[in-house]
């Protein structure tokens, strides 16, 4: 069976990460890496003109994903459909705050006139999103998250509904952090324990997908925010069988009664574990980590979770084979009447 009308899928997924190049990679051990994740090969020096290092990791992990999805061509990664049918949802708590923290501190001891114009612009948080949209010539609406632990999950929530609302057709989706003195001395946790790379998918409408005979990895299913973990869940498995594969929020714990939100029998996997605490970046990568698993043979849903009970909200996503039953209610693409409405009435381009 292939995914209905209306269904959102997934139709690239992209990493920029040391130890792991493929998808499938992330549900195995990290490589021994010699060193940061090299930026230069895929985006060249022009590239890293006036950016920073988690701009520069969003790129690479953007432009993975859009060729995965067939939406680059060549050595020039030339745009094959147009700008205005694509969007950008980028995620990041943290990844630009060096830049943030030393602006100020410049501006506090020098004014304003010790600045650099050309890279003050690093300093907005938006300025992620912003470059993989110039980038690629990616016109359709651009939306930079700083969310806390959810980030991730509300990114690809967002990138759903904007397609499904018919916004735009597709929608690159890059969740990025990385790890420097600031951010160190900010969380308080070393280097070692902090993410520092880049996760990107492409979520797009199944209709035109097919149109372009683009292959679907995956159909995003349900997506629930809660209080707790243990609501978030139980919204996202009402009844029905357990999920395939369970990603838990960065370095949970499970209760010692063992009466968690989800069977015992279920694999359990923490990205944070192998590639260091996420932040915002975490919900992306756990939907390429599931797109990996389904490729792989996985079999049943993949649950995504983001927050925890000491955190303000957590967020579930779940991400369903392309052979499977469709997303069902409370699927990011079912969208209210109203909201149909409305982008019905924005005019959209010819393919």
């Amino acid at each position: 069976m292939t995914a209905a009308p209306g269904t959102v899928v997934v139709t690239g997924a992209g990493l920029a990460l040391p130890g792991a190049d493929t998808p499938d990679a992330l549900l195995r051990a990290p490589a021994p890496a010699a060193g940061p994740f090299d930026t230069a090969p895929r985006i060249g020096h022009r590239g890293h003109r006036y950016k920073d290092r988690a701009t520069r990791l969003a790129l690479c992990a953007a432009l993975d994903a859009l060729r995965d999805a067939a939406l680059v061509t060549g050595e020039d990664a030339a745009l094959a459909v147009p700008g205005v049918t694509v969007g950008v949802v980028g995620s990041s708590n943290l990844g630009n705050l060096d830049t943030a923290c030393l602006t100020a501190a410049t501006i506090a001891e020098e004014s304003a006139c010790g600045l650099s114009p050309m890279s003050l612009p690093n300093a907005s948080s938006n300025v992620i999103a912003s470059w993989v949209a110039i980038r690629h010539g990616l016109r359709g609406p651009n939306l930079m998250l700083c969310n806390g632990p959810t980030s991730g999950l509300d990114a690809l929530h967002w990138g759903a509904t904007l397609v499904s609302a018919g916004r735009v057709r597709r929608a690159v989706v890059v969740g990025v952090e990385t790890h420097n003195p600031v951010v160190e001395d900010l969380t308080g946790a070393p280097a070692a324990e902090l993410l520092d790379g880049a996760a990107a998918v492409v979520v797009e409408d199944a209709r035109w997908a097919r149109e372009r005979g683009a292959r679907a990895a995956a159909v995003l299913g349900p997506y629930e925010r809660r209080s707790g973990l243990g609501p978030c869940v139980a919204a996202l498995l009402p009844q029905g069988p357990p999920p395939g594969i369970w990603f838990t929020p960065e370095r949970h714990e499970e209760p010692a009664d063992a009466g968690g939100p989800v069977p015992a029998t279920v694999p359990r996997h923490d990205l944070s574990r192998a590639f260091g605490r996420a932040s915002g970046a975490l919900g992306v990568l756990q939907c390429a980590a599931a797109v990996g698993w389904l490729a792989a043979g996985g079999s049943g849903d993949a649950l995504l979770t983001c927050g925890d009970d000491t955190a303000d909200a957590v967020a579930g996503l779940l991400l369903r084979p392309v052979t499977g039953r469709g997303p069902g209610p409370g699927a990011p693409c079912a969208v209210s009447s109203v909201t149909s409405a409305i982008s019905a009435s924005s005019a959209m381009e010819s393919p």
